[in-house]
């Protein structure tokens, strides 16, 4: 049994890898390729209170979106326990990476938060999960430089999950509006609060249920070298 349990858990990891991989590559196609104009998604932004210069918009949404992706690549490679076990140099360049790309989003999505579909009450949400998120991850970065690994690996987690925070988004108001028959504001509104407590509660369910039970690794090298 316990030779069954360990065997599907080394199957976790690269299932979890090979849909993000495919999500990425959807998302950079339909932004990039399919609908780069974003004929769709600004459809539906109405009653703006301030004008948009489009051509700006739209070169800023095209880094948020690769910024984003690229943090959530870096970001899942690094709690992979076997590249932290054979590329340690990697795992600490990779990390900062994922600092940068998370910086990006942040600054990108400063940006393009006062013309959030359904307004102030968005636009202010999306400003404090920004500051949450870098704040997050920078608290990672902190508990490192303290050689903290299990902090470190919590805040990581914590800072991890706000990746997923538009797929979130569009998700819930996709269900609402086309499940529950909600107006589209509304199913968006929703979609984003709840986005966020989703990540705040998933954050700490793998936490506490899934991350806690992985071997340190970078532990168990830092004794080796000792």
């Amino acid at each position: 049994m316990a030779k069954q349990a360990a065997s599907k858990k080394n199957y976790i990891y690269p299932l979890v890898l090979t849909v993000l991989i495919l999500y990425m590559a959807y998302v950079t196609l339909m932004n990039l390729f399919v609908d780069p104009q974003a004929t769709v998604f600004l459809s539906r932004k109405i009653d703006l209170k301030r004008p948009m210069n489009l051509p700006i918009w739209l070169d800023v949404m095209h880094i948020h979106v690769g910024a984003a992706c690229l943090a959530m690549l870096t970001g899942i490679l690094n709690f992979s326990q076997t590249l932290l076990r054979i590329a340690r140099k990697f795992h600490r360049v990779n990390g900062y990476l994922y600092v940068i790309a998370v910086f990006v989003v942040v600054l990108t999505s400063g940006y393009m938060a006062p013309y959030t579909t359904g307004g102030k009450i968005n636009s202010v949400a999306f400003n404090l999960v920004s500051m949450v998120w870098f704040a997050m991850t920078i608290a990672a970065i902190v508990q490192i430089k303290r050689k903290n690994i299990i902090k470190h690996r919590k805040w990581m987690v914590r800072s991890y999950v706000f990746c997923f925070t538009n797929l979130f988004i569009h998700l819930i108001s996709f269900i609402l509006y086309e499940g529950a028959g909600l107006k589209y504001e509304l199913s968006y509104t929703m979609g984003v609060y709840g986005a966020i407590l989703l990540n705040f509660i998933l954050a700490e369910l793998v936490i506490r249920f899934v991350y806690r039970k992985i071997p340190n690794v970078a532990a168990q090298a830092n004794r080796k070298e000792q």
